[in-house]
């Protein structure tokens, strides 16, 4: 069985649970505790920042799974696909946070961060993902955003190299020239295996939406997947309500008979699949990104982590209960 085929059958079975690692994080070291434990948890593919040392990070972390899973009697039957998320400029995933010399120093900023990126007055980049939060908790406009630009088929040619498998462009930008430049761009350096479309409502009429699709597919034809992105990086709760939209955009795309593959994303949860399914709503398999990376966040960031087993263990357990909850028991 090819990768690609391999990739079909888990979404045909609505098995696919995909790790989002955080299209902005390039804190290479928590990537690799991240992919370390999600593998050994059951998920299936990890989206991860367009840098090359976050993708031999993941790579790393999977190699670290299937080497302690020996140790555990565990059999990790299939190896995890790394995907690479590439961010237009204007989506807020690939963004970066900066304070400006407005800042008071109120400290608003550093308890809303979902990775802890604030330290005093400073950003750690390479933490930073991009979400807003520090902007919306600042009352004195401190907050300012730049895109991080680079040299883009140079360096995803290297991250195939390196181990990325798959492609995911954040598209949710009304720019559609340029989407679909970069879109044609993906496609010739990923030419057996799917690409992914990121696409959320936050610019895109339901018909914008449905449009881009239909494009996307011309160009992608059967190896396309669309994230269905209801609420970028928003998936901190752990409620029906926190997952409404990821659904919502999800139904949209059904009863408009795209025929794509579609993941949830975008405020997902421990509910996400449950909701989908009470509404009758069709998708391949699910994207979770805040809430899973918090459900683990505090004990991977342990120094001892990766050389103490009750701590690993911990983690995992914790992880294979949000993706059981989501996809069922692993059927490989």
């Amino acid at each position: 069985m090819t990768r690609f085929e391999t990739m079909s059958h888990l979404m045909k079975q609505k098995k696919l649970f995909k790790l989002v690692c955080g299209a902005g994080n390039e804190d290479a070291e928590q990537v690799k505790k991240l992919v370390f434990v999600y593998t050994l948890a059951g998920a299936k593919c990890f989206d991860v920042s367009a840098n090359i040392e976050v993708v031999k990070s993941a790579v790393a972390g999977i190699d670290k799974a299937f080497d302690y899973a020996v140790n555990i009697d565990k059999k990790i039957e299939i190896r995890p696909f790394i995907n690479v998320s590439i961010g237009m400029r204007g989506d807020p995933h690939v963004r970066k946070a900066a304070i400006t010399d407005k800042c008071i120093r109120c400290g608003a900023c550093i308890d809303k961060c979902p990775t802890d990126a604030i330290k005093d007055s400073d950003v750690i980049t390479e933490k930073c993902i991009g979400c807003g939060n520090c902007e919306s908790a600042c009352d004195h406009g401190a907050i300012k955003f730049y895109h991080n630009d680079k040299d883009l088929k140079a360096l995803l040619l290297e991250c195939k190299e390196s181990g990325a498998e798959q492609f995911e462009l954040h598209a949710a930008v009304p720019d559609s020239e340029s989407i679909f430049s970069e879109w044609a761009m993906i496609n010739e350096i990923i030419t057996d295996n799917y690409v992914s479309m990121c696409l959320d409502r936050l610019h895109l009429s339901d018909f914008k939406l449905e449009e881009r699709i239909i494009k996307a597919k011309e160009i992608s034809q059967d190896r396309l997947i669309i994230q269905a992105d209801g609420v970028p990086m928003s998936g901190g709760c752990d409620d029906f309500n926190t997952t409404l939209q990821a659904v919502a955009i999800a139904d949209i795309i059904v009863k408009r008979k795209l025929d794509t593959k579609i993941l949830l994303s975008g405020g997902t949860n421990s509910l996400t699949t449950k909701l989908a399914d009470m509404c009758g709503v069709e998708y391949n398999g699910v994207s979770i990104g805040t809430f899973a990376r918090n459900l683990v966040k505090n004990v991977i960031g342990d120094d001892d982590f990766m050389d103490n087993d009750d701590k690993i263990l911990n983690s995992v357990g914790i992880a294979e209960k949000l993706i059981i909850a989501n996809i069922g028991e692993q059927i490989w």
